[in-house]
């Protein structure tokens, strides 16, 4: 192997397919892959997507739920050059054909289930790109060649290749597919290993989509790395959850803090053998107090953090040791991640307890967004990545996140951008003005609540507003409640004064926890 070859992923399933053969790498729903069958398939898909012309930088898009099928996949990309971008199944048609049309992938692949949708969003595109099936009889029987102008690239996979498209939430509303290499996934995976371990004997439960960057690098890619099992669910269901806990023996799995409390408060908890699940990953969110000590007396550990897409995504950590004494906080940075406060507006890097903005650098840092110049540069400056959350360090070297300063907020692990569902509620033609903020949800960390200035002269109400909505973007990034308004604060600059909205709100709602 060449020097510049030594961090690539593609290697991963072939060590494995010699050291442990006969290992389970997937449960698929009770459909078992050994890591010997796993490597064979993977290796057999790289050779037909040579075959058909695929090389070094060539996109396939994915519109499928979690799969052996699309594992097999990544593994298959890893080791023939290509990128592969997983879409996400629960946006709407329109916001699918965004996304087809920024990275505009050479193949399309569609689980079963989601033909209809692909079928709408591709409608919405002057020019589609080809389309297969994804799974046994779709693409491995079949790949359809590459539609190419001049010669491909033709030399072995390099560190510093792309392998996986992750699209973000924009600021702006326009979606940004953040570059994630071989080796920023092998660094990110890593650091991982340092921190919250996983071994041979390991049973991960992986109930993150594989259209998040976690449903990859958080224990799933570094389960496949050393030879652990990783048990895939299709989406989360807290009662199979706590069936499959006791059934396969899960010892690990990663969700956000809307995962967990779902599992508590369902009401086969109590009864649930929670033996064999010795440690879990709290991510999206720090983990509020009452529930941590819920999870604490049923015996599981738990390690929580802080990332981002763009960091692939391991910045911070918080282990279970941290977690009585530290609560609330992000923790401090994984291995082979450094990070920094700086001063928002002027960059001036602090030293000691601070406050700032977060800023991440080390080899798991992407290297930009695709094809975005600009907001590639915005977001990598000086060498450090500008993450654009407000962070508060201690005089002991621990974080706490206190805002996000590009204002988009997390529900239930989700990013939204509040400009993009402002955008939309613009389309409305009663709609004269609108703001989007967060807020507090004891459910789901945040939700959304719409702020709406009506036309005068044009009906509306929220249900309307909210039907509008539906048809536009995802359900969940619908807002939970609508309130009209006369007006939207905003700044000299007509910026919308946020802040002032998520006060007023809060001084007038009958709880702080749950947005009426």
């Amino acid at each position: 192997m060449s020097s510049d070859s030594l961090h690539t992923l593609g290697r991963w399933t072939s060590d494995r397919a010699v050291a442990t053969p006969d290992r389970i790498a997937v449960d698929d729903r009770g459909v078992q892959l050994s890591y010997r069958a796993l490597d064979a398939r993977a290796t057999a898909l790289a050779e037909a997507l040579g075959t058909a012309g695929f090389g070094i930088g060539d996109r396939i898009a994915t519109i499928t739920g979690n799969s052996s099928d699309q594992v097999a996949l990544f593994f298959a990309c890893a080791k023939a050059g290509v990128v592969l971008v997983p879409l996400s199944w629960r946006l709407s048609p329109a916001e699918l054909a965004s996304h087809l049309a920024a990275s505009r992938p050479a193949l399309l692949l569609v689980e079963d289930e989601f033909t209809s949708l692909a079928d709408a969003a591709c409608e919405l595109l002057v020019d589609g790109p080809p389309r297969s099936t994804l799974g046994v009889g779709g693409i491995e029987s079949h790949v359809p060649p590459i539609r190419r102008e001049g010669m491909r690239e033709s030399r072995p996979v390099r560190d510093d290749d792309p392998l996986l498209l992750i699209f973000t939430a924009g600021t702006l509303g326009t979606p940004k597919g953040a570059i994630l290499s071989h080796a920023n996934c092998f660094w990110t995976n890593l650091a991982l290993s340092r921190t919250a371990e996983l071994t041979s004997a390991d049973v991960v439960l992986a109930v993150m989509p594989q259209y998040h960057v976690g449903g990859w690098n958080i224990q799933p890619l570094l389960a496949w790395w050393v030879g652990a099992t990783v048990v895939l669910e299709r989406t989360f269901d807290a009662g199979r959850v706590l069936q499959l806990i006791p059934d396969r023996k899960i010892t690990t799995m990663m969700g956000v803090p809307a995962n967990y409390l779902f599992l508590a408060e369902h009401p086969d908890f109590a009864a649930t053998d929670l033996s064999t699940l010795r440690h879990a990953i709290v991510g999206g969110a720090s983990m509020p107090e009452p529930l941590l000590r819920t999870w604490h007396a049923r015996g599981v550990a738990l390690t929580q953090g802080y990332g981002l897409t763009e960091a692939s995504p391991n910045v911070l950590c918080l282990p279970d040791e941290d977690a009585r004494t530290k609560v609330g906080l992000a923790g401090k940075p994984y291995p082979h991640v450094e990070v920094a406060v700086a001063d928002p507006v002027t960059g001036e890097q602090f030293s000691g307890a601070a406050t700032g903005e977060l800023l991440v650098r080390g080899p798991s840092v992407f290297s930009g967004y695709f094809e975005q110049p600009e907001e590639s540069a915005s977001a990598l400056r000086s060498g450090w990545l500008h993450t654009g959350d407000l962070v508060e360090r201690d005089s002991d070297g621990y974080y706490r996140v206190i805002d996000r300063i590009k204002d988009i907020y997390i529900s239930g692990g989700e990013s939204i951008a509040p400009a993009e569902i402002e955008s939309v509620l613009f389309g409305h033609p009663a709609v004269a003005d609108a703001a989007v903020i967060g807020v507090p949800n004891a459910r789901w960390g945040e939700v959304g609540v719409a702020f709406i200035v009506a036309r005068r002269g044009v009906a509306t109400d929220a249900e309307d507003l909210t039907a509008w909505l539906r048809e536009r973007i995802a359900r969940f990034k619908l807002p939970h409640g609508i309130r009209f308004v006369d007006s939207i604060p905003r700044s000299a600059a007509d910026k919308i004064l946020r802040r002032s909205l998520l006060a007023d709100y809060l001084s007038h709602a009958p709880s702080n926890r749950e947005p009426a």
